[in-house]
């Protein structure tokens, strides 16, 4: 079947913001004016499409990324609605890996909040063009232009404005277009379907008029003919500032800002407008760079149908009716049911059974996707998030993801036996779907440890296994990942010379261990000749170092930031084999360890609590005795301050209700992982 939707009229979007800045809300109110549902769907009633999850629901919150698919005027859209949570920003980073474009979505009186600064700094490391849209204008306290001005204070932003408020608070009725120059006047009879376009209202017109020429100022300093052309003329027409915008925001220049309420739906089919006429299409894009499997060369890859096959994993997810599924990003060529396809990351081949176009959690067979499409794939057994899926006549190797490391451990263990034989199984199916998620079974204690980045994210995982899996399992208290590391150097030579089942083995080596920059984690550099030792024996020696740093010598945590140098080694060829050198690389850098004054580190947090000024002495006062470095207080509104500060993730278990408790339930903090540091009063070897 031949494309129906040509690809300059394809739009992958996310839409990125902190926690209920309203992102859901206006995700339902898109399907509703495309067509796509019939009735819109409310967070706070647990009816949204969108939160489809039994946890999503009963929370108001967003936990996993959904994508959907609808029409608007003649675009094909794939919208991805992301969690503004700071437990759950694995979900927006690799959604933003594969979109085209994304809205970055702002709370009209609270402003850039922290996690609004986190999805934009990733976005940023993805260059994903961007437009703003400021939402809940009709809030009491509601500022539009003090969140564009906290656009460029905080996020060094270049926002151009294309719209005006009209009012805020519940005098707001609409908006202003200052490329069109006319007022939008929202209907509220008609759940914002019908608007009327009326002249800019007498009070706003001076206003509007200045608005205008910052706006085509904008335009013209994107293009030089342009920008000599208004130099000369003094203006330019709508077609050139569109066009204009349109390339700065591709170029992530600049970011284009409109304004509305979406609960009261207003100014969301402007937004898609928005969407349509400034974000780009994967023509826009051009195309993706990846790497051949062997010598690791830079491939280029266009976005046509007729290109070899290379599309991108994502999100794999376990759905109770067709099983395993597996999300991936079409980048280039064409994807069929039944085909035989190389994924590049393991080396294994696997066949397309079914390929479904996903709108929420309903499902729409087809027999084939093009470039540029995000589509769910059911019969892939072996893909992982971060897979390169391609054409085995032409493989590929795309860029993969990179995540987060678990900080936080919890120990589970099944109620029953029937329990302990599903428990394996469910959490790696969860350890599929989430790449920040992880666990394993204690050696010495045969305890089940699970592992996330956060309490809510492995709440929520513990949820699931009662609900969606059917396991009944008893929990233990959350506990901190350390990690251990060294603070001086050593030399350390290691000989291994015996007779086992009546062969000889022999291998030495010589090793130089030191402490490593803050964050580098392990790194081994070979400074022998290939006359001195082998390269596979070189290979055998890093092998050993690697398993020797897994468990340290103070309370078995890795080791990290560890620099290690093989600087002198013996062979011989009758004697040596590489499990021989990787037993004597292994035992050496463990003794190294030991004499190299080893010290235990604590995951340390960066917390940013907003509450109001009459608490900030009491917020202030118990972060200090949780151990916690005040960084600054700075002004968030008129009766709130913001205060930033790092504090170990030991002190922070049970914040949330004491933060309730000193601030009458008014404050709220997030916090995400800053930096490993030395562990205060902790033991030592």
């Amino acid at each position: 079947m031949p494309r129906v939707t040509p690809i300059e009229k394809v739009r992958n979007i996310g839409i990125m913001a902190h926690i209920d800045a309203g992102k859901t809300t206006t995700s339902e109110r898109i399907l509703f004016y495309a067509g796509a549902v019939h009735k819109m769907g409310e967070v706070h009633y647990g009816t949204a499409v969108m939160d489809f999850m039994e946890q999503e629901r009963e929370r108001g919150i967003t936990i996993s990324s959904a994508a959907t698919h609808f029409q608007w005027r003649d675009c094909q859209f794939n919208l991805i609605d992301t969690p503004g949570h700071v437990d759950f920003t694995v979900e927006v980073q690799r959604s933003l890996r594969v979109l085209d474009g994304a809205v970055a979505l702002y709370c009209a009186v609270s402003g850039v909040e922290p996690q609004s600064e986190t999805v934009w700094r990733q976005a940023e490391q993805y260059h994903v063009p961007r437009i703003a849209f400021v939402n809940k204008m009709d809030r009491i306290g509601a500022d539009f232009f003090r969140v564009v001005q906290m656009m460029k204070e905080k996020l060094s932003a270049n926002p151009v404005v294309l719209q005006l408020p009209i009012g805020s608070g519940e005098d707001f009725t609409g908006v202003v277009d200052l490329l069109q120059m006319k007022a939008h006047v929202y209907d509220d009879d008609s759940l914002g379907l019908k608007f009327s376009t009326e002249n800019i209202p007498e009070g706003m017109i001076a206003q509007a008029e200045e608005y205008r020429s910052m706006l085509v100022e904008s335009a013209a300093e994107i293009d030089d003919e342009l920008l000599a052309k208004y130099l000369e003329h003094g203006t330019l027409d709508n077609v050139e500032i569109l066009t204009a915008l349109r390339k700065g925001t591709i170029q992530t220049q600049i970011t284009p800002v409109l304004c509305g309420a979406s609960f009261k739906n207003k100014g969301v089919q402007q937004l898609l407008d928005a969407v349509i006429e400034y974000l780009p299409s994967p023509l826009d894009i051009g195309g993706v760079k990846g790497y051949t499997l062997d010598t690791h060369e830079e491939l280029y890859r266009n976005f046509q149908d007729d290109e070899s096959l290379a599309a991108l994993v994502f999100k794999v997810v376990t759905d109770q009716f067709v099983g395993r599924l597996t999300f991936m990003r079409v980048y280039s060529g064409t994807l069929k049911v039944g085909a035989y396809l190389l994924n590049a990351a393991t080396g294994k081949k696997e066949r397309i059974g079914r390929l479904l176009r996903m709108k929420a959690n309903q499902r729409e067979d087809v027999e084939e996707e093009y470039a540029g499409s995000i589509v769910a794939v059911v019969g892939l057994k072996g893909a992982r998030t971060g897979d390169t899926i391609c054409d085995a006549a032409h493989p590929i190797l795309l860029e993969k993801i990179e995540f987060a490391e678990p900080v936080i451990n919890q120990a589970v263990e099944p109620k029953t036996l029937a329990d302990q034989e599903k428990l394996t199984d469910a959490l790696q199916k969860l350890t599929d779907e989430d790449p920040t998620f992880r666990f394993k079974t204690d050696e010495e204690t045969g305890q089940v440890l699970i592992s996330g980045v956060g309490e809510l994210q492995l709440e929520i995982m513990v949820d699931r296994l009662k609900r969606e899996f059917g396991v009944g399992v008893n929990i233990g208290k959350p506990q901190v990942a350390y990690r251990e590391t060294i603070v001086s150097a050593v030399r350390q030579e290691e000989i291994l010379d015996r007779s086992a089942a009546g062969k000889q083995q022999f291998a030495r080596v010589v090793l130089s261990v030191a402490p490593n920059n803050l964050g580098k984690g392990i790194v081994f550099e070979n400074k022998v000749d290939i006359s001195v030792l082998p390269k596979n024996f070189v290979n055998a020696v890093e092998q050993g170092v690697r398993q020797g740093l897994q468990n340290g010598p103070i309370m078995s945590y890795p080791i990290v930031d560890v620099k290690v140098e093989l600087v002198d080694a013996s062979f011989s060829q009758a004697d040596s084999t590489e499990v021989t050198f990787t037993i004597v690389a292994s035992n050496a850098v463990r003794e190294a360890v030991r004499n190299a004054s080893p010290v235990l580190l604590e995951p340390t947090f960066e917390v940013e609590v907003v509450t109001p000024d009459k608490n900030m002495g009491d917020v202030v006062g118990d972060l200090s005795s949780r151990r916690g470095k005040i960084e600054g207080i700075s002004q968030q509104s008129m009766d709130l301050q913001l205060v930033k500060a790092f504090v170990p993730l030991s002190e922070m278990f049970g914040y949330v209700t004491k933060l309730r408790s000193i601030t009458q339930g008014r404050a709220s903090y997030t916090m995400k992982f800053a930096h490993y540091e030395p562990a205060v009063n902790a033991p030592t070897y």
